[in-house]
């Protein structure tokens, strides 16, 4: 299996599993300050294999953020860390949990319509096809009967576009490394979710939940974001927006299991769509002559086919390593995924 498709799916199961977690300890939380403690979690964790690896003195495996990506980095933590947050939890207040919880799936619709109609990415009718058995079993899976359009609904709506913005952007930095892109994502969003909670009257929970909700959102949303930017790097927005639309399936998959929620025949029939669309995804083969043009850029690599390139003096000899390197002009023909190095143009696109 191409890894881009394994980091993805294992994004998606660890975001997945989250859900009933946390839906365990929302009896006892306010939801806006269980989003702070989820993000923050994440973030300290993060944190915490960040600072490790300067205290071992553990050699650079990946490209670090450099000044040009902080506008980029600043809109990723807005738009997905602060505006989705905050958009979800006045929509909230304003709808009801059916029509919510529906409406949430609209997320891999945004990532996968803003990739393929802003940025360009390839897409045929398998993936099409594809894409919309994936989210069709995901809308089956939350749909309790009716969806009302309201204020509480526009606002949901605008957290999802607030999230696919985030999940394409995250992809001009998914070449540096994403446990930093991930760490600073979850200590801004953690910090800023959290206080605005305190300050809207959100009681603090005991040390025990404060723990198991920082355990929970290390794994959820640290790990899990980590691997998404990863899966970023080798499939593009749209694909692992794609394999990440998973997550409500597994997610209710883990509530069968670990709450005695019922096995029903909506969460049978989403799991036959879901399946569908993914065997359609894992099994796209795309593969065409192409040129990439001269390109200078930094991220992890070894030397294959695109990476054939002098070293200047100093330059560590072990792979995979990081430098910055240039690639000249090449033409060949080979399967390929809109990854760092395939972001060229179709003419039947």
């Amino acid at each position: 299996m191409q890894p881009g498709i394994l980091l993805a799916l294992s994004s998606a199961a660890l975001f997945g599993a989250s859900t009933p977690l946390a839906k365990i300890m929302l009896g006892n939380v306010d939801p806006w300050l269980m989003a702070g403690l989820l993000y923050l979690g994440a973030g300290l964790g993060l944190a915490a294999i960040h600072l490790s690896r300067g205290i071992l003195r553990l050699p650079a495996a990946e490209a670090p953020l450099r000044r040009s990506d902080l506008p980029w980095l600043a809109t990723v933590i807005v738009a997905g860390g602060i505006l989705g947050p905050l958009c979800l939890m006045f929509g909230l207040l304003r709808t009801d949990a059916a029509g919510a919880s529906l409406l949430l799936n609209l997320e891999g619709l945004a990532t996968m319509g803003i990739a393929w109609l802003v940025f360009r990415e390839n897409v045929d009718r398998r993936l099409l096809f594809g894409a919309f058995a994936i989210l069709s079993g995901a809308a089956l899976l939350s749909w309790q009967g009716r969806a009302s359009l309201d204020r509480g609904s526009v606002l949901i709506v605008l957290a999802c576009v607030s999230w696919g913005i985030d999940n394409n952007l995250t992809r001009k930095l998914s070449s540096a490394d994403p446990v930093q892109i991930a760490m600073l994502k979850g200590l801004v969003a953690g910090t800023v979710n959290l206080t605005l909670a305190l300050a809207h009257g959100a009681p603090l929970p005991g040390i025990a939940i404060v723990a198991a909700a920082g355990l929970v959102g290390f794994f959820g949303y640290g790990v899990s974001l980590t691997l998404f930017v990863l899966g970023l790097r080798y499939l593009g927005s749209a694909r692992t927006g794609a394999y990440f639309s998973l997550a409500p399936f597994i997610g209710a998959v883990l509530s069968v299991t670990l709450l005695g929620e019922p096995l029903t025949a909506g969460l049978a029939a989403a799991g036959g769509l879901m399946g569908i669309g993914l065997w359609l995804h894992l099994t796209e083969r795309h593969d065409h002559g192409h040129t990439h043009d001269p390109l200078e850029h930094e991220h992890r690599h070894t030397h294959d086919d695109h990476h054939q390139h002098p070293h200047r003096p100093g330059t560590a000899p072990d792979e995979p390593h990081t430098h910055w390197h240039r690639h000249t002009r090449l033409v060949h023909k080979h399967p390929h995924y809109p990854d760092l190095h395939h972001r060229h143009g179709h003419e039947h696109a």
